[in-house]
C-alpha cells in the first residue's frame, strides 16, 4: 500500500517548514541538496525535525493543512512531542555502505559526482 507523508523540515535557527509528499526520502533529499528553489533553500531547512505517515492522500492533504494551520508554538510542542533536541531524523539517510575494505574516499568521489549530476538538471 502507497504512503503518504506530512514532514516538518527545519534548521538552526528553527525555521519551520510543513510539507507533504508520496516519497520521503526523495523529498528530503531534495531539501538537503537544494534541488528545488523556494523557501526552504532560502533559509537552509535541511534537518527533518518530525514527520507522519498516512495511507490515504486526502487525509494527507487534510493533516499538512491542519499542520499548516497551528500556531508557531503549537508546530514547536509537535516536534518536541517526538524530537526534543530538534536532531535531524534523516541524517543517516542515504549514506552509503561501504564494504569491506573499500576506502572512503571512493564514496565521497561517487556521492560528489551524484551532487553534480543533479545540480546540473
Amino acid at each position: 500500500m502507497k504512503k503518504y507523508w506530512v514532514y516538518i523540515m527545519s534548521n538552526l535557527n528553527k525555521t519551520i517548514y510543513v510539507g507533504m509528499t508520496d516519497d520521503l526520502e526523495r523529498r528530503v533529499w531534495e531539501h538537503k541538496n537544494k534541488t528545488i528553489k523556494g523557501f526552504t533553500s532560502k533559509y537552509d531547512c535541511t534537518m527533518l525535525v518530525y514527520f507522519e505517515s498516512f495511507d490515504d492522500p486526502t487525509n494527507t492533504i487534510n493533516r499538512e493543512k491542519q499542520v499548516k494551520g497551528l500556531t508557531r508554538a503549537k508546530k514547536i510542542a509537535l516536534i518536541e512531542s517526538v524530537n526534543s533536541r530538534w536532531e535531524d531524523l534523516a541524517a543517516t539517510w542515504g549514506r552509503p555502505i561501504l564494504m569491506m575494505n573499500e576506502p572512503i574516499s571512493g564514496r565521497e568521489k561517487e556521492l560528489h559526482c551524484r551532487k553534480k549530476l543533479a545540480a546540473s538538471k
